[in-house]
C-alpha cells in the first residue's frame, strides 16, 4: 500500500472524528493549564489538529480576551476547556457562546443537563469525558456530541483506570452512538491506529505537545520533560483514604514530596474543625495551581508541579507543532501500509488445529 492509499484508509478510520472537529485530522490538544494557551492552541489547529484552550481558573473577561486572541491566530476550529465545577461556569458558557465558539469541552465533574442544553442551543458541539460505561450512557442520554476516555497514564489529574482497559470497556458499548476520543499514554502513530481499529474516532494528546515550539512552556520546564523517561511520571499519594483527594500524574520532584504535606497539612485542619471538607478539597487544588504556574511560567521544576503522562519517556526534543503532528500522521500511514503488505504476501490461511481441553 502506498502512502496514498495508506492515508486514504486512516481518513476512513478517523472519518467522524474529523466531522464532529471540522480538521483535517482527528487529534485533539490536551488542555493543560498554562501552557493550552492563543499560541499553541493555533499552532495545532493551524497545523492539522484541533486546539483547546484550557480555561481553568480563568474569569469571564480572561476567557473572552483568549478566546479573542486565539481566533487571531488561527480562521481553524478550536475547542475551550471549561471546568464544570468552576464557580462562574454559567457566565464561561455565555463567553464562548458570545464569541461563538463552536466547540465546548466540559471537564472536571459530570456536568448537568442545562449546561449542556444551552451550549448546544446556542450552536456549539459540546464533549465530555467518561470514566465509566454507565456515565457514558448518561452523558449520551444528555445529548453530548462526543465523549473522550483519559486513562491513568495521562498526565494532570488521573483515574484509576488504564487507558487500554477503558477502551475495551467503552468503544464496544457506546463507539457507535457517538465519536469517542482516546487519551492517556499516546505518543506514537502507531497507537493511534490501534484505537482507531478498536472504534475509536480520534484521539486527544497533551504531553508531547508541551515542547513544541510554540509552546510558551518555560524553558527549564521543557528541558525536564525532555530529560524524563516514563517512569519519571508518577501519581501522587493519597495519604489519607478518609480524605479523598484524586491524584495527579507527574514527574517526581520536591514539590510531589511538598504535596504529602500539603494534605497532611490540611487534614489536620479538616479534623481540627478549623475547615470544612470542601475548603480542605479546595485549598489543596489550590496549591496544584499555584505549583504548576510556577513551574510552567517560571521554570521552578524544583518545587513546581510537572504534571506530565507517561508519553514523556516519548518526548526526545523541541520540534515545531506541524512537525509534531506530520511526524503521527506518517507514523499512523506507515503502519497501515505494513498491515496491508503483510496481508497481501501472506500465504492462505490453513485451518486451525483443534485443541482437545486438559483432562481434569
Amino acid at each position: 500500500m502506498t502512502t496514498a492509499p495508506a492515508r486514504a484508509h486512516l481518513d476512513l478510520l478517523w472519518a467522524r472524528g474529523r466531522a464532529l472537529l471540522g480538521t483535517p485530522t482527528a487529534i485533539m490538544g490536551g488542555a493543560m493549564s498554562w501552557v493550552s494557551e492563543r499560541t499553541l492552541v493555533a499552532a495545532i489547529s493551524n497545523s492539522g489538529g484541533f486546539g483547546v484552550i484550557a480555561c481553568g481558573s480563568m474569569g469571564p473577561d480572561l476567557l473572552a480576551a483568549e478566546i479573542t486572541a486565539t481566533q487571531a491566530l488561527t480562521d481553524k476550529p478550536f475547542g475551550v476547556n471549561l471546568i464544570t465545577l468552576h464557580p462562574e461556569l454559567d457566565a464561561l458558557i455565555d463567553v464562548c457562546l458570545r464569541l461563538q465558539v463552536g466547540h465546548v469541552v466540559l471537564a472536571g465533574g459530570l456536568p448537568s443537563g442545562p449546561s449542556i442544553r444551552r451550549l448546544k442551543d446556542g450552536g456549539a458541539k459540546v464533549l465530555c469525558f467518561a470514566p465509566a460505561v454507565a456515565l457514558a450512557r448518561k452523558l449520551i442520554r444528555l445529548g453530548v456530541d462526543g465523549l473522550i476516555i483519559e486513562g491513568a497514564e495521562a498526565g494532570g489529574h488521573i483515574g484509576p483506570v488504564a487507558t487500554s482497559v477503558l477502551a475495551q470497556e467503552i468503544l464496544p458499548a457506546v463507539g457507535q452512538h457517538v465519536p469517542v476520543f482516546v487519551a492517556g499514554g499516546i505518543g506514537r502513530g502507531e497507537a493511534i491506529v490501534s484505537y482507531l481499529e478498536m472504534g475509536a474516532a480520534g484521539v486527544q494528546m497533551g504531553t508531547l505537545f508541551v515542547c513544541a515550539h510554540e509552546s510558551i512552556a518555560h524553558p527549564a520546564f521543557k528541558a525536564a520533560f525532555i530529560r524524563a523517561n516514563a517512569r519519571d511520571a508518577v501519581p501522587t499519594v493519597q495519604v489519607d483514604p478518609g480524605f479523598p483527594v484524586i491524584p495527579v500524574r507527574a514527574l517526581r520532584n520536591k514539590g510531589t514530596e511538598a504535596f504529602a504535606e500539603t494534605q497532611r497539612r490540611v487534614i489536620e485542619r479538616v479534623r481540627a474543625g478549623e475547615l470544612d471538607q470542601k475548603a480542605g478539597q479546595l485549598e489543596i487544588e489550590h496549591f496544584w495551581a499555584g505549583a504548576l504556574r510556577r513551574a510552567v511560567i517560571d521554570g521552578d521544576v524544583e518545587t513546581g508541579s510537572l504534571m506530565a503522562g507517561q508519553s514523556v519517556g516519548l518526548v526526545k526534543e523541541e520540534q515545531p507543532t506541524r512537525v509534531i503532528l506530520d511526524t503521527l500522521v506518517a507514523q499512523a500511514e506507515a503502519a497501515i501500509a505494513a498491515r496491508a503488505a503483510e496481508a497481501a504476501h501472506a500465504p492462505a490461511t490453513a485451518a486451525a488445529p483443534v485443541v482437545a481441553d486438559p483432562v481434569s
